[in-house]
């Protein structure tokens, strides 16, 4: 198994100890073998490797950070850096993962009742069935919390849901799918199970996308969709409680940022010691050692960033403002690494053959999904300064 991260010049995964360690190994094992070498293909067919869903399910990480799944109870420490690992694979996965485990299982985690807790959670930690997030709309994602257009009635022991909502990821194959509509009686946000078959439910995978393509991000229709009254989540009751949801996996969208960021490194570090030009290999140079060590930096200043946003989860001090600042942050750094690493195999880097182009690409949503850099600095701004600048 491998060694400390190529880009950990400051060695905060040995932070990890213990079966923690063991369980990143394995999983990097895992992703070394089985989810690189098909990478590029998956991305360039726009396809998702079903077939992997099960072997991902052998890991037994999918619901470890729930009391209700079995297993040891992991770190923040040890989940942020599953996320990195999983990102500095394949972002695309990374994401698969994310909305499973974070969005759609954290969601009936933080507001199902026990009951429904019980019901869904340990089958979704064995990936028995996959969860979906379905929060942004066609026409409202920043301002979604004041302007949502997806609508819930109640018609005696059910609900009738109608609207759209977009770019929701696992969405064209999700088995339950978390869906937030405005209550038409008290104006509330309010969650939703929806299964998959349910009449009125309908989604549509979204093509030509230039990022994430591995993704099966879609377009979903509600008209007349009725979903049981045990199917809505208890204890959500406004978009406060979706905001506690985001709150959480923003941070982990930060992790992954780092891990983006470490893979693009590490890709440019191995060209550099390769490609010779002049009669020498390009790391030979002082323009190359200095984008290297620019990328090394942003990556190591992020990556001790998030160590101390999981250590501000376990202490239970975690606030909006932690991760909306490491999100926006984080981000912000790795579209700067993806360009150097670009920049660095100059032509090459363009190619996928050479890995970079993806990542390149895959940054781009990473930058933007989870609350664009815009929003996140509004959260921080209203923290700092005491005073809100949301319109």
């Amino acid at each position: 198994m491998s060694e400390l991260l190529t880009g950990d010049l400051y060695a905060f995964e040995s932070l990890l100890a213990g079966e923690e360690r063991a369980t990143l190994l394995r999983v990097r094992e895992f992703l070394a073998e089985k989810v690189v070498p098909i990478a590029n293909e998956c991305w360039v067919r726009a396809e998702f490797p079903v077939d992997l869903v099960k072997e991902y399910a052998e890991l037994g990480i999918a619901g470890l950070a729930y009391p209700e799944c079995p297993g040891p109870k992991p770190s923040g420490l040890l989940s942020g850096f599953l996320a990195l690992e999983m990102a500095r694979a394949d972002p695309s996965m990374a994401t698969f993962f994310g909305v499973h485990t974070g969005l759609a299982m954290g969601s009936i985690a933080a507001c199902g009742s026990a009951e429904q807790r019980e019901r869904w959670l340990p089958g979704m930690s064995r990936m028995e069935q996959i969860g979906a997030f379905a929060l942004t709309e066609p026409t409202g994602g920043s301002d979604v919390s004041g302007g949502m257009r997806t609508t819930a009635r109640r018609e005696g022991n059910a609900w009738v849901l109608d609207g759209a909502k977009r770019w929701i990821g696992n969405g064209t194959f999700a088995d339950l799918i978390v869906v937030w509509a405005r209550d038409v009686e008290d104006e509330h946000v309010k969650g939703f199970v929806v299964e998959k078959g349910t009449p009125g439910f309908t989604a549509t995978k979204i093509e030509n996308k230039m990022a994430l393509r591995t993704v099966q991000n879609a377009d979903i229709t509600l008209s007349g969709c009725r979903v049981p009254e045990e199917n809505r989540l208890r204890n959500a009751g406004s978009f406060r409680d979706t905001a506690r949801i985001l709150r959480r996996t923003r941070s982990g969208v930060a992790w992954q940022a780092v891990g983006i960021m470490l893979a693009a490194y590490e890709i440019a570090l191995r060209y550099a010691r390769e490609r010779e030009q002049f009669g020498r290999p390009i790391a030979k140079f002082q323009l190359v050692q200095d984008l290297l060590v620019r990328m090394l930096g942003n990556a190591t200043a992020c990556l001790g960033m998030v160590v101390r946003l999981a250590q501000l989860q376990d202490e239970d001090v975690f606030r909006d403002e932690h991760s909306a600042l490491a999100k926006a942050y984080c981000t912000s750094r790795m579209r700067e690494v993806v360009g150097w690493a670009r920049e660095l195999l100059a032509g090459n880097g363009i190619i996928l053959d050479y890995d970079i182009a993806r990542f390149v690409a895959d940054a781009e949503a990473i930058y933007s999904y989870e609350g664009t850099r815009e929003i996140n600095t509004l959260i921080v701004g209203r923290a700092v300064t005491g005073m809100s600048a949301f319109v």
